[in-house]
């Protein structure tokens, strides 16, 4: 898939840097997307957080304790390109 994840390195912070299988590429800081409490609660340690790497059979990131990511929230995040299924999607606005 085209949104797979095949590199990612820590900065700093909550910042990464991604690259996906069709070679976009960039940094992006998940900060904002995170809540620090259940699962997530060991991200909140910057040294815990580097610790991340691509499960390449996913296709996504991943840390030791099992959470992942979905790489096509990433992707939208990073280019701010439509989630898959959602091009052309209506809003509802009642």
């Amino acid at each position: 898939m085209l949104n797979d994840i095949v590199e990612v390195r820590y900065l700093e912070g909550y910042r990464l840097f991604l690259r996906f299988k069709d070679g976009v590429a960039g940094e992006l800081d998940l900060a904002p997307m995170l809540h620090f409490d259940g699962v997530f609660a060991p991200l909140r340690d910057t040294k815990y957080f580097a610790l991340v790497r691509v499960e390449p059979d996913s296709g996504t990131i991943v840390w030791p304790n099992g959470v992942d990511l979905c790489p096509d929230v990433l992707r939208h995040r990073l280019t701010g390109e439509p989630l898959p299924g959602r091009a052309g999607a209506v809003q509802d606005v009642g």
